[in-house]
């Protein structure tokens, strides 16, 4: 992809993310995605999302910075919404969670193969002590 074909392929993905799409957001997955110390798949990556927007119903994400080198795109998102279901465990607190996102994919026939990037499920838990 050229990099505005990629530009417009993380807001399309960004926006499925939004819409809380978890159907979309698959289409945007190689089925075998690798993610850096974390379960691969595209059903691991789909189920940390659910459980995710069963804890944060209105959770949404905010694209800040997105660079893309190549086969390459990394991005800074903000994430945030309340803790109004149960998440990692824990029930609801009602809390309002912001938290900062970085990653790094590679993307390969308009699908993410690898990802990186910071944990966002630890960011939330400790947030939400």
């Amino acid at each position: 992809m050229e990099v505005w074909e990629t530009r417009e392929w993380f807001a399309d993905y960004l926006d499925a993310l939004n819409r809380h799409d978890l159907e979309a957001v698959r289409g945007f997955l190689h089925p075998a995605v690798r993610r850096a110390h974390l379960p691969a798949g595209a059903e691991a990556w789909i189920a940390d999302l659910a459980e995710l927007l069963h804890g944060f119903p209105d959770w949404q994400w905010k694209r800040i910075q997105l660079i893309v080198e190549d086969d390459r795109l990394a991005v800074h998102l903000r994430g945030g919404g309340a803790h109004t279901g149960a998440f990692a465990h824990a029930g609801p607190t009602r809390r309002r969670v912001n938290i900062a996102s970085f990653a790094m994919y590679r993307i390969e026939g308009g699908r993410i193969v690898e990802a990186s990037g910071t944990d966002d499920a630890a960011q939330i838990r400790t947030a939400l002590l």
